[in-house]
């Protein structure tokens, strides 16, 4: 039974520290992305031509044999 106490105390320890930690790293900035959700789009875009070809020119591949 004390086995369990211990556990309990431990999980809530590490818990805190978790918590403690989130915190901090709010706090400090960590989470804070100015540049990234200006230029998405034009890498979503990259990405979905290079797809697009790749998979037109399997086509013509494809089609071709």
């Amino acid at each position: 039974m004390s086995v369990i106490f211990i556990l309990v105390i431990i999980g809530v320890v590490v818990a805190g520290l978790f918590l403690v930690a989130f915190i901090w790293a709010v706090k400090t900035g960590q989470y804070e992305d100015s540049y990234s959700p200006s230029v998405r789009i034009l890498f979503d875009d990259h990405k979905k031509s290079e797809n697009s070809e790749s998979e037109s020119t399997e086509k013509k591949q494809n089609d071709k044999k």
